[in-house]
């Protein structure tokens, strides 16, 4: 076989971004301004949304109106996928942190494509283990890890380190009370060790709409 056969025959990569692009009817796409809501907690959960530009931060309120930020999604991560396990209400809301790009598929749509496509429903059952394997090690850190480091690896997270691919360094400002819910503590705690971080050159920022976050940052969750 010649190089250019061999070449021929190689696996091309699949694709999910064209391929839920092209699945036809029941997706449609929609593009959503910073801080406009996707779905919020209590609307029927109808439809999968995959985000293809931006970030979306997710969030629970509880019945005394206490809001937790309990994740913070990127391009290429889906949300809302609860109604295919037959949730018939949102259990939380989706809310776009910077301008987003985003696929709404209907259910009915999500379904037939998931069992259509064997690819597709091997990258989606292995984003779902991996996101469940994110809420273990969540737990995991709140339980046994301090603050100084649950917020060091939220940052690192929100930056990719870690992911394949290269780290955003770069990532869109997120509040101090917003990073105080995810990692359990106060506004207070977070503006201090955000301020030591900074004098440390862990992570950069100026009152901007950036913060950057350096691969030394990895030192204060490794350090015991």
């Amino acid at each position: 076989m010649t190089p250019a056969a061999a070449a021929g025959k190689k696996k091309i990569a699949f694709e999910p971004n064209a391929f839920l692009a092209a699945i036809g009817k029941g997706r449609k796409a929609v593009l959503f301004p910073k801080k406009r809501a996707i779905f919020a907690q209590g609307d029927v959960a109808d439809a999968v949304f995959y985000i293809q530009e931006g970030k979306v931060r997710l969030t629970v309120v509880s019945n005394i109106g206490r809001e937790a930020t309990v994740g913070v999604l990127s391009a290429g991560d889906f949300c809302g996928e609860g109604c295919l396990g037959g949730q018939p209400l949102r259990m939380g809301s989706a809310i776009a942190m910077t301008d987003c790009s985003v696929l709404r598929i209907d259910k009915k749509a999500m379904m037939e494509a998931l069992h259509r496509q064997h690819e597709f429903s091997d990258l989606f059952v292995a984003y779902l283990l991996a996101r469940n394997i994110r809420y273990e090690e969540d737990l995991v850190d709140q339980l046994f890890n301090s603050s100084e480091k649950r917020l060091a690896r939220i940052l690192l997270l929100l930056a990719h380190f870690g992911k394949e691919g290269k780290p955003e360094t770069v990532i869109p400002k997120i509040s101090q009370e917003t990073l105080a819910e995810m990692v359990g503590t106060t506004r207070s705690r977070v503006s201090f060790f955000m301020n030591r971080f900074r004098k440390l050159g862990f992570v950069e920022y100026s009152g901007g709409a950036e913060l950057q976050v350096h691969s030394s940052l990895l030192n204060v969750v490794l350090h015991d």
